[in-house]
C-alpha cells in the first residue's frame, strides 16, 4: 500500500507541478489526454460525396431524423447501419443522391455534436484533475510541515495522512478511467468515416 501511495503521490505532484509551471497551447490548457485535441472533424476529411450545402433540413423530416439517430448510434453495428442505408437508398428512387446526401448531413451534424460534447467533458475532467493534483501538493506540504514540528500532534498527522490517502486514491482512479474516455473522440471520428463510406457507396 505504501509503495502504491508513493507512486500515486509522485504522479499527482508531477501533474500539479507541470500544470503550474508550463502553460499549454491555446485550447489545450485543461486537456487531460495524451492525444492531441482536435476541436472538430472537417467534412472534407471524411466525405467526398456531393456538397452538403442545402442538405441541412434533415431535422424537419421525422423519418429521416430517426434514421440519422439509428445509424449514428455507436451501439448500432456498422453492418446494420449499412443495411438501413441500403433500404433507405432503394426507397428514395430517383432522389437517391439528394436523400443520401441529406442523410449524411444529419450523421455528420449528430456525430460532430456528440464529439464536441465529449471534448467539453474531457476539458472539465482535466480541470478537476488539475485542481485535485494541486490540492494533493498542498496537503502533502501541510502534512510534512506538521511532521517537522518539534512537538507533533499525532492525531492531526493521522487525519492529514488519511485525507491525503483518500484524495490520492480518487486521483488515481480518475486517471485510470481516462485511458478509455480519451479514446472516445477518435472512435466517433472512425464511425463518422465508416458511415461516410457506406453512404457514398450507396450513392454510386
Amino acid at each position: 500500500m505504501k509503495t502504491y501511495l508513493s507512486a500515486a503521490l509522485a504522479l499527482a505532484l508531477s501533474c500539479a507541478s507541470v500544470a503550474h509551471a508550463q502553460p499549454q497551447a491555446a485550447g489545450q490548457s485543461d486537456w487531460p489526454c495524451r492525444q492531441v485535441k482536435v476541436p472538430s472533424v472537417a467534412v472534407a476529411g471524411v466525405w467526398t460525396g456531393p456538397s452538403l450545402d442545402g442538405a441541412k433540413a434533415w431535422r424537419e423530416e421525422s423519418a429521416l431524423a430517426d434514421l440519422v439517430a439509428r445509424v449514428s448510434a455507436r451501439r448500432t453495428p456498422i453492418e446494420t447501419a449499412q443495411k438501413l442505408v441500403a433500404d433507405f437508398a432503394a426507397a428514395a428512387g430517383d432522389k437517391r443522391k439528394e436523400r443520401l446526401t441529406a442523410l449524411f448531413a444529419g450523421v455528420y451534424d449528430t456525430l460532430e455534436a456528440e464529439r464536441r460534447e465529449v471534448l467539453s467533458g474531457l476539458d472539465r475532467y482535466g480541470a478537476k484533475q488539475k485542481l485535485l493534483a494541486e490540492r494533493l501538493r498542498e496537503e502533502t506540504q501541510a502534512m510534512r510541515a506538521e511532521q517537522d514540528k518539534p512537538t507533533q500532534d499525532a492525531q492531526k498527522i493521522k487525519d492529514a495522512s488519511e485525507a491525503l490517502q483518500w484524495d490520492l486514491r480518487v486521483f488515481d482512479e480518475r486517471r485510470h478511467a481516462l485511458s478509455y474516455v480519451c479514446e472516445t473522440p477518435a472512435l466517433i471520428e472512425q464511425r463518422l468515416g465508416a458511415l461516410a463510406r457506406v453512404i457514398e457507396a450507396a450513392i454510386d
